[in-house]
């Protein structure tokens, strides 16, 4: 079987494992960074790290765009000229830049499948994301190795467009979330109870969520080592309420967000989502004096 090159372009937090996990699979990486520093790690593992993105997409079988928002990706793939490659947009854009990048693939004759997933640092090292694919069935097939390297599922969800639809649902819910654990952790201490005490009375129960777990017992230690940032966590708030309109009232959404920008402007954009747990405090110190 001739060898198949995937072109990465985009190599954050998400965007490096992927790179390594699809080396790892036996693909012919080209990875490719705005700043080069951070895809250099790369070299060591299998890909071939690139001064541009056209040397990346040059003769590719496939271009994995995984940038921080749409605008980005746009600028980089329209500055490029991908031949016959299938275009992977696996980056979380919104409903407008998905439309706007499968027009820039028309466009370019390039054929276009919109597939963000589920997942944060440690599901992306594990090679465990849930890739929320849509757009041609006939590319299905093609897909599948690729999606498979990176991915523990893959989940073709309808016509393009409506995976970027679905990761906009599951981020209401993962925004939701993580506000609500740190709302409760943060009236726990506030009463004066042991907020790991919370963790525990849902454990094992029809309440129990792993992810509580995860950011409530980074908020009570006060570390947060970096999984997704709170800067892009805000982009995606903001994302899912213009996804919604005057349609549908997500408080909860709102919250975060509100939360996040005051974490930000705090000084914690570029740490952990999970921080957005200062974004409840009265005080500088945060909620518990970390």
């Amino acid at each position: 079987m001739p060898e198949t090159t995937v072109a990465v372009l985009g190599t954050g937090i998400m965007g490096l494992p992927m790179a390594a996990n699809l080396a790892a699979a036996g693909f012919d990486v080209r990875a490719w960074n705005r700043t080069r520093a951070k895809a250099a790690p790369l070299a060591g593992r299998g890909c071939t790290v690139t001064d541009t993105p056209q040397e990346a997409v040059d003769g590719a079988d496939f271009v994995v765009t995984m940038l921080s928002d749409g605008a980005t990706v746009h600028q980089v793939v329209e500055a490029t000229d991908p031949g016959g490659a299938v275009w992977l947009q696996m980056s979380t854009v919104g409903l407008d830049w998905t439309k706007r990048l499968a027009a820039l693939a028309h466009d370019k004759d390039v054929a276009f499948v919109d597939a963000p997933v589920l997942g944060t640092r440690k599901p992306a090292e594990d090679g465990k994301l849930v890739v929320l694919a849509s757009g041609p069935g006939e590319l299905r097939d093609r897909c599948a190795p690729v999606f498979d390297a990176v991915g523990g599922r893959t989940l073709w969800v309808g016509e393009t467009g409506a995976g970027s639809r679905l990761k906009l649902a599951a981020n209401a819910w993962v925004l939701a979330l993580t506000n609500g654990t740190a709302e409760s952790i943060r009236l726990a201490q506030a009463l004066g109870v042991d907020p790991r005490l919370f963790l525990e009375a849902i454990t094992g129960g029809a309440l129990d969520v792993p992810y509580a777990h995860l950011k409530g017992g980074a908020m009570i230690d006060g570390e947060y080592p970096l999984a997704f940032a709170a800067r892009h966590a805000a982009k995606d708030a903001r994302l899912v309420l213009e996804a919604a309109g005057g349609e549908v009232d997500l408080a909860g959404t709102r919250a975060a967000l509100a939360h996040l920008d005051a974490a930000i402007a705090a000084g914690h954009g570029d740490e952990d989502m999970a921080t957005l747990y200062f974004g409840l405090a009265r005080s500088p110190e945060g909620p518990s004096g970390h």
